[in-house]
């Protein structure tokens, strides 16, 4: 029935940062940007591998009521070929990543770091 998934969908505060931390800090690739005058918001379409993220920019949508525990989506995981790689790539454009630790079912390194409205972002192996 369910095939794969379509999209993931983000809603930040800011739109210059956002849009640099997805786009020219992660690398992920701008398909669509448009801006939705009758919500006060933009939409940016990106693209990750065959997956897309639509990022909502909303600068009064609400926080977060608890971190990361909230009922609902926890976290975003990606997929990577190297955690230690990642890691430094990230860590060389200033985004600062939590140690390199080892899931503990899956038995592959991971980790985890931040957007700039404190979502967290997994890397995995």
């Amino acid at each position: 029935m369910f095939n794969e998934i379509h999209h993931l969908a983000i809603i930040g505060s800011d739109y210059a940062k956002s849009k640099h931390f997805y786009v020219d800090l992660l690398g992920f690739t701008l398909i669509r940007e448009n801006y939705r005058p009758d919500r006060g918001d933009y939409r940016l379409d990106l693209a990750c591998g065959d997956q897309e993220i639509e990022l909502f920019i909303r600068p009064e949508a609400p926080q977060r009521p608890s971190y990361p525990e909230a009922l609902g989506l926890r976290h975003l995981a990606f997929r990577v070929a190297d955690v230690a790689a990642t890691v430094q790539a990230l860590t060389a454009k200033g985004i600062e990543t939590e140690p390199i630790r080892v899931d503990p079912f899956t038995h592959g390194k991971m980790t985890f770091f931040f957007d700039p409205d404190g979502l967290p972002l997994e890397i995995h192996e």
